[in-house]
Protein backbone atom coordinates (compact mmCIF):
# COMPACT_ATOMS: atom_id res chain seq x y z
CA UNK A 1 0.00 0.00 0.00
CA UNK A 2 1.31 3.28 -1.00
CA UNK A 3 2.15 6.02 1.46
CA UNK A 4 -0.24 9.18 1.37
CA UNK A 5 2.87 10.99 0.83
CA UNK A 6 4.05 9.20 -2.38
CA UNK A 7 0.61 10.53 -3.55
CA UNK A 8 1.15 14.36 -2.77
CA UNK A 9 4.93 15.35 -1.18
CA UNK A 10 4.35 18.56 -1.42
CA UNK A 11 1.53 18.88 0.95
CA UNK A 12 2.77 19.46 5.04
CA UNK A 13 -1.23 17.90 5.57
CA UNK A 14 0.14 14.77 4.17
CA UNK A 15 3.79 14.73 6.18
CA UNK A 16 1.72 15.19 9.28
CA UNK A 17 -0.67 12.14 8.08
CA UNK A 18 1.83 10.33 7.30
CA UNK A 19 3.63 10.69 10.84
CA UNK A 20 1.01 10.41 12.83
CA UNK A 21 -0.69 7.63 10.94
CA UNK A 22 -1.18 4.38 12.21
CA UNK A 23 -4.08 3.07 14.86
CA UNK A 24 -2.34 3.66 18.37
CA UNK A 25 0.14 6.35 17.58
CA UNK A 26 -2.08 9.16 18.61
CA UNK A 27 -2.73 7.43 21.77
CA UNK A 28 0.69 6.21 22.58
CA UNK A 29 1.49 10.25 22.39
CA UNK A 30 -1.35 11.43 24.29
CA UNK A 31 -0.59 9.02 27.13
CA UNK A 32 2.95 10.49 27.09
CA UNK A 33 1.83 13.99 27.28
CA UNK A 34 0.89 13.12 30.98
CA UNK A 35 4.13 11.83 31.50
CA UNK A 36 7.06 9.05 30.91
CA UNK A 37 5.40 6.10 30.67
CA UNK A 38 7.40 2.25 30.53
CA UNK A 39 6.75 -0.16 27.28
CA UNK A 40 4.61 -2.71 30.00
CA UNK A 41 2.47 0.46 30.93
CA UNK A 42 1.88 0.75 27.44
CA UNK A 43 0.58 -2.72 26.87
CA UNK A 44 -2.12 -2.31 30.19
CA UNK A 45 -3.18 0.60 29.14
CA UNK A 46 -3.51 0.25 25.68
CA UNK A 47 -4.42 -3.72 25.34
CA UNK A 48 -2.32 -3.48 21.78
CA UNK A 49 -0.02 -6.32 20.95
CA UNK A 50 3.61 -6.20 21.91
CA UNK A 51 4.43 -6.38 18.17
CA UNK A 52 1.91 -4.07 17.39
CA UNK A 53 3.19 -1.48 19.59
CA UNK A 54 6.57 -1.27 19.30
CA UNK A 55 6.50 -1.44 15.64
CA UNK A 56 4.23 2.13 16.77
CA UNK A 57 7.03 2.78 19.32
CA UNK A 58 10.09 2.24 16.62
CA UNK A 59 8.18 4.82 13.85
CA UNK A 60 7.49 7.11 16.58
CA UNK A 61 11.22 7.59 17.58
CA UNK A 62 12.29 7.40 13.72
CA UNK A 63 10.29 10.44 12.87
CA UNK A 64 11.55 12.21 16.34
CA UNK A 65 8.69 12.51 18.31
CA UNK A 66 9.28 10.29 21.34
CA UNK A 67 12.33 9.60 22.58
CA UNK A 68 13.44 5.76 24.52
CA UNK A 69 15.66 5.36 27.68
CA UNK A 70 16.68 1.99 28.41
CA UNK A 71 18.17 1.17 31.59
CA UNK A 72 20.92 -1.98 32.04
CA UNK A 73 19.38 -3.52 34.37
CA UNK A 74 17.53 -7.13 34.51
CA UNK A 75 14.69 -7.41 33.09
CA UNK A 76 15.11 -4.31 30.83
CA UNK A 77 13.31 -1.47 31.96
CA UNK A 78 12.46 1.00 29.21
CA UNK A 79 10.56 4.36 29.12
CA UNK A 80 9.20 6.29 26.84
CA UNK A 81 9.05 10.29 26.61
CA UNK A 82 8.16 13.09 24.18
CA UNK A 83 10.94 15.05 22.47
CA UNK A 84 10.93 18.62 22.53
CA UNK A 85 9.21 17.80 19.13
CA UNK A 86 6.50 15.73 20.33
CA UNK A 87 5.73 18.23 23.13
CA UNK A 88 4.57 20.87 20.06
CA UNK A 89 2.13 18.13 19.18
CA UNK A 90 0.46 19.25 23.13
CA UNK A 91 -1.63 21.97 21.53
CA UNK A 92 -2.98 20.08 18.56
CA UNK A 93 -3.80 16.91 21.17
CA UNK A 94 -5.85 19.50 22.99
CA UNK A 95 -7.51 20.48 20.42
CA UNK A 96 -8.71 17.48 19.18
CA UNK A 97 -9.59 16.68 23.01
CA UNK A 98 -12.08 19.77 23.11
CA UNK A 99 -13.32 18.96 19.67
CA UNK A 100 -14.31 15.23 20.74
CA UNK A 101 -15.79 16.36 23.77
CA UNK A 102 -17.95 18.84 21.90
CA UNK A 103 -18.81 16.11 19.65
CA UNK A 104 -19.90 13.56 22.27
CA UNK A 105 -21.82 16.36 23.69
CA UNK A 106 -23.42 16.97 20.61
CA UNK A 107 -24.12 13.43 20.27
CA UNK A 108 -25.33 12.78 23.70
CA UNK A 109 -27.76 15.49 23.42
CA UNK A 110 -29.12 13.85 19.93
CA UNK A 111 -29.18 10.59 22.06
CA UNK A 112 -30.70 12.01 24.90
CA UNK A 113 -33.49 13.16 22.85
CA UNK A 114 -34.17 10.00 21.54
CA UNK A 115 -33.05 7.90 24.12
CA UNK A 116 -33.85 9.60 27.07
CA UNK A 117 -29.68 8.98 28.52
CA UNK A 118 -26.86 10.82 29.10
CA UNK A 119 -22.85 10.02 27.82
CA UNK A 120 -20.38 10.50 29.76
CA UNK A 121 -17.61 12.55 28.84
CA UNK A 122 -13.93 12.81 29.96
CA UNK A 123 -10.40 13.36 28.03
CA UNK A 124 -7.97 12.12 30.66
CA UNK A 125 -5.46 9.44 29.04
CA UNK A 126 -6.08 6.13 31.08
CA UNK A 127 -3.62 5.37 33.74
CA UNK A 128 -2.73 2.03 35.38
CA UNK A 129 -0.23 4.33 37.42
CA UNK A 130 -1.00 4.93 41.46
CA UNK A 131 -1.12 7.92 42.75
CA UNK A 132 1.05 9.47 45.51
Amino acid sequence: MAKIKDVMPECPMTLVIDILSGKWKLAIIWQLTHGIVRFNEFLRILKVSQKTLTLQLRELEKDGIIFRKVYPEIPPKVEYGLTELGESLRPVLDTMCRWGIEYKSIRAGAAKNNVGHEIMIGCAPKSNRAVA
